[in-house]
């Protein structure tokens, strides 16, 4: 071969790794523009970050990080990322568990001795995988009277929403208990245990973690809301926060610790322990760890680790692909919106081509007709528990709330097509219509439940009297007043919002997802009320005497 033809070969080599390669630099970057191209220059935006095998490909803002001033959002700016803090916290518990200091299976207890004893033991474990059927703080501050922080509602819950490891129930509770362990025993502010152990040693030079957020924050971002035409500040202060924290960030140093992840920079165990999915008590595995989400990523890329934060106007979202070595992250000062769709814009962009698609099984679903979802909708509630199931149709697709469409599997006989971790723990189910008016649900792995429609009630005048009066929770600090609609009950907590709610069944009633029962004594008469939504089951309320 000459000298003239071995040149060639070699140039032709050279073109085709490069045109192998995934995008790098101005066309990356000219693919992320139009990602974000519905930001305006005067409004305010995103800041977005991207790695591959540990090199920067994308860090660019987009937007104003204060419009008052006209000051841009920049590279530097740093953004409260909201729940994607959680990540921070397992790891320096689990820092402390490698080291002997504390255990997984430590009672809660054990190190917050101040704790409500739930007759159950509840671990430290059950607080990182969001097992722990503590209630989450944050709907207790929206019912409380007065302006208690979070730990406050925390020590008056009396009750759990189920037993420690039986279900997945996302509560931020956990992670206000969490950094108070931390510092407990470490002996150190949980502040600054995060900036010797992981900030510094992983040159998260803007990274800060901050307990008072009207503190002076270098270079924040502020965040806003729009209302009509008019963007309006929008920022979690004092107790709105929650009392425990938060972290401030850039998305370069969120994808920097993303890649720390991917490296296992933090150790085999505290690595493998983060990215490993919880387990319930019966067994099953659900698609959240410790602070993260594991799942396998629709189309390429196979399993994505990621979490989303959103507080008040700032939302964030981090997260890579570990067997490409590919880490995305972006922090906005408004709602993010489609942040998982723009995320994964990104990470199409970086991944190798698409392989060819995969035949897919033949499916089990099968048509239905309007006809055979007649009367399926409805109220139903659980005959041992008494939770509700709240079924509609739309599209011809019958529907759980809070959980999607069902496919047909029969006329009367239904699958949920997507489990989620906020129904029913990502169980996988089937449900049968034994009647019109009767339900049995199987989960498969676990147990077979029933369910019964509500039975219709229309209340007298008379009737809706007796129910009208004031409810009191001490473990709320709340107070409902309730009093006689024409339909139903108008319900007002703590002399503020008034909601009114409609009859389901005798001495229930029903807004939305919130759920009042009535309660009697042995002789008819009314002693009090519970109230119960998706996050707060069966809290108890007492009838005030009658001034």
């Amino acid at each position: 071969m000459t000298n003239s033809s071995k040149r060639i070969n070699f140039i032709l080599l050279i073109i085709f790794l490069i045109s192998a390669m995934p995008i790098f630099g101005q066309d990356l970057t000219a693919e992320v523009d139009k990602i974000f191209g519905w930001t305006k220059p005067n409004e305010p935006g995103c800041v977005v970050a991207a790695s591959q095998n540990g090199k920067q490909v994308v860090n660019k803002a987009y937007g104003r990080a204060d419009i008052e001033r006209d000051v841009p959002l920049t590279i530097d700016s740093v953004l409260d990322a909201g729940s994607i803090r959680k990540q921070f916290v397992a790891a320096a518990v689990l820092m402390l568990v490698d080291e002997g200091k504390l255990s997984l299976s430590d009672d809660i207890r054990k190190h917050i001795p101040q704790l409500p004893d739930f007759g159950q033991k509840i671990t430290i474990d059950h607080l990182l995988t969001h097992t722990s059927g503590i209630r989450d703080w944050q709907p207790l501050l929206n019912l409380a009277g007065g302006d208690p922080d979070a730990m406050t509602m925390i020590l008056r819950q009396r009750e759990l929403n189920f037993a420690p490891g039986d279900e997945w129930s996302y509560s931020n509770s956990g992670y206000v208990l969490l950094p108070d362990i931390v510092s407990r025993t470490s002996d150190v502010p949980f502040s600054e245990f995060l900036r010797k152990r992981l900030f510094e040693p992983l040159g998260m030079t803007k990274t800060t973690y901050v307990f008072d957020q009207e503190q002076i924050i270098k270079n924040r971002a502020l965040a806003y809301k729009k209302e009509k035409d008019i963007w309006k500040m929008d920022m979690y202060l004092g107790n709105d926060r929650g009392g425990a924290g938060a972290l401030f960030t850039t998305a370069s140093d969120l994808v920097r610790w993303n890649e720390a992840l991917a490296d296992k920079r933090l150790g085999e165990f505290v690595s493998q322990k983060l990215q490993e999915p919880a387990t319930l008590n019966d067994g099953r595995k659900v698609s959240y760890s410790r602070g993260l989400n594991i799942e396998l990523r629709d189309g390429r890329g196979g399993r994505l680790v990621w979490h989303s934060g959103g507080a008040a106007g700032y939302s964030a979202l981090a997260g890579h692909l570990p067997a490409h070595k590919i880490a995305v992250a972006m922090t906005c000062n408004l709602d993010g919106g489609a942040r998982s769709v723009y995320a994964s814009r990104i990470f199409d962009q970086l991944l190798p081509p698409e392989p060819e698609p995969v035949e897919k099984p033949a499916s089990d679903v099968i048509a239905v007709t309007p006809a055979d979802l007649n009367g399926r909708a409805g109220t139903f509630f659980n005959e041992k528990t008494g939770d509700p199931l709240r079924l509609g149709v739309n599209n011809n697709t019958l529907m759980i709330a809070g959980a999607g469409p069902l496919a047909p599997l029969a006329a009367d006989r239904f699958r949920n097509l997507r489990p989620t971790l906020f129904f029913m723990s990502e169980a996988e189910f089937e449900l049968q219509f034994l009647t019109a008016d009767r339900i049995e649900m199987k989960v498969k792995g676990g147990p077979t439940m029933h369910y019964r429609r509500a039975k219709p009630h229309t209340p007298s005048v008379d009737e809706l009297k007796e129910l009208a009066g004031r409810y009191r929770s001490d473990e709320l600090t709340a107070v409902f007043e309730a009093k006689p609609t024409k339909d139903g009950l108008d319900v007002r907590a703590n002399d503020r919002n008034t909601i009114e709610f409609k009859p389901v069944e005798k001495d229930t009633f029903q807004f939305g997802a919130s759920l009042l029962r009535f309660r009697r004594d042995d002789a008819g008469k009314v002693t009090g009320l519970e109230y119960s939504n998706p996050l707060l089951r069966r809290v108890k309320f007492d009838r005030e005497v009658d001034r």
